[in-house]
């Protein structure tokens, strides 16, 4: 290095600085150190005396996760942003011209993680972190899924069979192991019927547009009063909204109130909400073969004013970044979700810590 260069590269960084790092609000809202235990324990870390080439460190490690989560980025791609990008480096604290995880590295991390179930494990812990600032689940909750694409699959007809029977990748591709790895047996296909509806001038409604989608579906629960994601679950794209309102009810929220859309509507549901002395404001369905009656859409409409709150955590996740899911199998699906999730509470509090200081 040139003299004069490390000058160079200290001013460089102070410009970033001052010209809004987001990375540096990131690191200065989120208490990154408290995560620490957990990721040492989950990540298997000896106290390294073993010999060997050193660990890189966990909270670091963590932080590239997230990151990589806010972009969408292959493990490949992220190798390259880590060493191509000076305000990255100073986030994960690497030190330009160090040692830097390549993409084994990286996504050895994540597979650890996802094996000991860490991941969950930090999402409480953020929602600590939360409450002890200040921001509880308050005003109710808001549930909602979306679906999440992956690669599509080319399978015949009766390696679908076997995939519904429940059969493992490795039994139904014997002997083409390289195959059997590229094989996504727990995703599945359905239809999302998209659009607004639209009437012919006799009342009649219109076809709405039905695609197809190939993935997951992402299940949450948000708190009303600071939309920050308190609960959630992920299933196969085909698995229905309403069986998973018992995975991500949130029963620390202040208030009872819970909204929905009507694919939570059953009587299952309702008794399940009473008994958790939870108050209902799931959609009601449209009586069949009927009109919907004017009070029912007067309501259903007050409903969907608060209840498309939850839109925009989704909007948030697939536009800034892009969610799709890479990885085979529901186990790092998981991951990948919850990893938007924790990225998507971390830029919740940076935007209420600015709204605080701003006014």
């Amino acid at each position: 290095m040139q003299p004069g260069s490390l000058f160079s590269l200290a001013e460089h960084l102070e410009r970033l600085s001052k010209d809004g790092d987001p990375l540096e609000v990131l690191a200065g809202t989120v208490e990154f150190e408290r995560f620490r235990p957990l990721l040492t324990r989950g990540l298997g870390y000896s106290a390294g005396t073993k010999g060997g080439r050193p660990a890189f460190d966990p909270v670091a490690m963590f932080k590239v996760l997230v990151v990589q989560a806010q972009h969408n980025l292959s493990d490949a791609r992220m190798e390259f942003m880590i060493r191509d990008r000076l305000s990255w480096m100073r986030f994960f604290g690497f030190d330009l011209g160090g040692a830097m995880p390549d993409e084994n590295t990286i996504r050895h991390y994540r597979n650890r993680l996802t094996e000991s179930g860490t991941l969950e494990a930090l999402m409480q812990a953020f929602e600590q972190q939360l409450r002890e600032a200040g921001y509880l689940a308050m005003g109710g909750q808001i549930v909602d899924a979306t679906l999440v694409p992956a690669p599509k699959q080319r399978n015949t007809e009766d390696e679908k069979a076997a995939i519904k029977a429940g059969k493992s990748a490795k039994q139904i591709w014997r002997g083409k192991p390289n195959k059997a790895h590229q094989k996504d047996v727990d995703a599945r296909w359905t239809v999302k019927i998209g659009g607004k509806i639209r009437y012919r001038p006799d009342g009649t409604p219109l076809p709405q547009i039905a695609t197809p989608v190939f993935g997951y579906k992402s299940h949450i629960s948000i708190d009303r009063r600071y939309g920050f994601i308190r609960q959630a679950a992920v299933t196969s794209a085909a698995d229905s909204d309403g069986r998973q309102l018992r995975r991500v009810i949130d029963t620390s929220n202040t208030a009872g109130d819970v909204w929905a859309d009507s694919a939570y509507r059953s009587a299952k549901n309702e008794a399940l909400l009473k008994s958790n002395m939870l108050k209902s404001r799931i959609h009601r369905r449209k009586p069949k073969g009927k009109p919907m009656p004017e009070s029912m859409a007067r309501a259903n409409a007050a409903k969907s004013a608060i209840r498309a709150r939850v839109e925009h955590v989704f909007a948030h996740q697939k536009n800034r970044y892009g969610l799709f899911i890479r990885t085979i199998g529901i186990a790092r699906a998981q991951t990948k979700l919850t990893l938007a999730n924790l990225a998507y509470n971390f830029d919740r509090l940076i935007f209420h810590q600015r709204c605080a200081t701003t006014g």
